[in-house]
């Protein structure tokens, strides 16, 4: 159903798989419209490209093949495909999935539909547009440089500098069209309870029509686990599963980062007793909740241990080149020590969580700021914030959402009532949609209502954050280092305390662009030597629950990684591992 000679061939949602599907990656036709005059003169017809990319790669990089790093801000895609057999009599969805930021599609001269928002997934019904034989998508992309939408590291003034990066404009992620019947899912949400040894899925159709029914099938190392058969008789209908013990002393197996267990799940529409549509995907028996001023991981106290993660490449930017590189990321972190990762500033490409369910890493999922604060701003987030939760959901890596970073976009939240409600809002918003997880909701300082107190420090000494940190009261009423933890009228409730962002260290550098933070370090063993003491400071301090160290790979003029841009270890794998898994 995909060609592997062209980028990122594999299946591009596997927690929500079809079989039939045509991967549209590859070559398209391109062409900047600076002068804004595409769409009145129909670019989306006849029209010729000068230009040539490589999809799914932004214009900014160079895997895309045009390496422009220009500021233009708004451009076309043109894509000529053949339309397999497999689609005759069915229906086809065209998905993109994300483009940044505004996208309009025509197919076949026709418009079909469009998208607003950078790093979300969406999909357009191209079934009444769509022919035999060849067809022609078309896009049009305007990306402005406009801070009230959600950016996150994404620079947009000049040239990139401090932890702003190229921004990426267009085109990110696969493009793919799939079939589905004359009524289809268009989402699942599957919710484990281990307590209740249940898992309950909630199943959108696209729409409802009579006599529907739906076989779902749960399985478990290719061990037939439960078969289920229900009518359907609303658009949204709820299920149901018990789910046995293999015997009756073990417990279930749940997922962790030591043990990913999943359980593979297959729910079959049919419509009159005919197959109409079939979608395959995966749970974890996973809960995540807090007790006092513990994380629990399934009910068990659990230390948290990760590192911020950014998701950048030199040739490719914020797409990963390749499942490889998804796959080697996520096996470089585990074996430095570290079990879970913040992805900062950046909604992933699925794979990634995909592989992080697969290999065991804990994921706190982040909104990538805006950095203006209007009525605007505050539409434009919760929408792609929503995005996010609904097409994610089912990930059990993902433990954790983040809807702000650093007062980000919210400048005066400390004192600023309106904003202190933005922010309150974000935080009961996404209870509403996800009872399941925590929520940090303005990490690093200035918080309002939280399940966790986020913490960030990159104080470099270790003695002085012991000294610090030993007036817990005093810490927590006050600030750890550049701002109050808690804005005006808000106070520490008890919750579990993280350090999410400490170290930063940085190896001295020719550039006089590049940075870190506090200084910089000559050589390997100067790196161990502040890392570890800084570390062990947290790992000694008992009411801190966990850690996030900055960062797993240099990105750009950003040079604290543990890796350089290249992904090569700038300091002994081994040590950082010691550091991490203390005795």
């Amino acid at each position: 159903m995909n060609n592997t000679d062209i980028p990122r061939p594999e299946y591009p949602r596997p927690d929500f798989e079809r079989a039939e599907w045509l991967n549209l990656n590859g070559e398209w036709d391109f062409e900047f419209d600076d002068l804004d005059t595409g769409e009145s003169d129909g670019w989306y017809r006849n029209s010729s490209f000068s230009r040539k990319i490589t999809v799914p790669f932004c214009f900014q990089s160079s895997r895309s093949g045009i390496n422009d790093q220009g500021m233009h801000q708004i451009f076309w895609y043109k894509k000529d495909f053949f339309l397999p057999d497999y689609f005759t009599g069915k229906r086809g969805l065209l998905n993109f999935g994300a483009v940044d930021y505004l996208a309009k599609v025509w197919v076949n001269g026709e418009y079909a539909g469009g998208h607003q928002g950078g790093y979300g997934s969406f999909k357009i019904d191209s079934t009444r547009f769509l022919k035999k034989g060849m067809n022609t998508i078309a896009v049009r992309v305007e990306d402005r440089y406009d801070c009230g939408q959600p950016r996150g590291k994404q620079c947009w003034f000049g040239k990139p500098n401090r932890c702003w990066y190229t921004p990426i404009s267009g085109i990110w992620q696969t493009v793919w069209l799939e079939t589905v019947g004359d009524v289809y899912i268009d989402q699942l949400h599957i919710t484990p309870d281990i307590d209740r040894r249940e898992v309950s899925a909630e199943v959108v159709l696209d729409q409802f029509s009579e006599a529907l029914s739906i076989n779902v099938s749960i399985s478990f190392k290719g061990r037939s686990v439960k078969q289920v058969q229900a009518s359907l008789e609303n658009k949204i209908s709820q299920l149901l599963f018990h789910l046995k013990e293999p015997d009756d002393i073990d417990e279930l197996d749940y997922w962790t980062p030591e043990t990913p267990n999943l359980y593979d799940i297959e729910f079959q529409l049919l419509k009159n007793g005919r197959p109409v549509d079939r979608v395959k995907s995966y749970f974890g028996m996973r809960k995540i909740s807090v007790k006092g001023d513990m994380i629990l991981l399934n009910n068990k106290p659990y230390y948290q241990k990760l590192v911020l993660d950014q998701g950048y490449w030199p040739d490719s930017l914020i797409t990963p080149p390749s499942d490889e590189a998804i796959v080697y990321d996520i096996k470089m972190t585990k074996d430095l020590g570290f079990n879970g990762v913040r992805k900062h500033q950046k909604i992933e490409d699925p794979r990634y969580y995909y592989w992080a369910d697969q290999l065991g890493l804990l994921v706190w999922g982040e909104m990538p700021s805006a950095y203006h604060f209007h009525s605007l701003t505050i539409e434009n987030m919760i929408m792609e914030w929503l995005e996010f939760i609904k097409r994610d959901y089912n990930h059990p890596c993902i433990i954790t959402w983040v809807p702000l970073n650093e007062s980000w976009g919210v400048r005066n939240i400390k004192v600023n009532q309106e904003q202190q409600s933005y922010a309150r809002s974000l935080y009961y918003l996404t209870k509403a949609v996800d009872t399941t997880r925590l929520i940090s909701t303005n990490d690093g300082w200035e918080q309002v209502d939280s399940d966790i107190c986020g913490i960030h420090d990159y104080e470099p000494n270790s003695l002085q954050f012991l000294e610090k940190y030993s007036n817990k009261e005093k810490l927590l009423s006050g600030a750890a280092e550049q701002r109050v933890l808690f804005c005006e009228g808000y106070e520490y409730q008890g919750q579990p305390i993280i350090v999410t962002e400490y170290g930063g260290i940085a190896f001295v550098s020719e550039s006089s662009d590049n940075w870190g933070y506090y200084g910089t370090v000559k050589n390997s063993e100067e790196f161990i030597q502040r890392f570890s003491s800084v570390t062990k400071a947290i790992q000694n301090t008992r009411y801190i629950c966990g850690y996030c160290y900055t960062q797993l790979t240099d990105v750009q003029q950003e040079i604290n990684g543990l890796m350089d841009a290249q992904r090569n270890l700038k300091v002994p794998m081994a040590q950082i591992q010691k550091i991490n898994s203390p005795e």
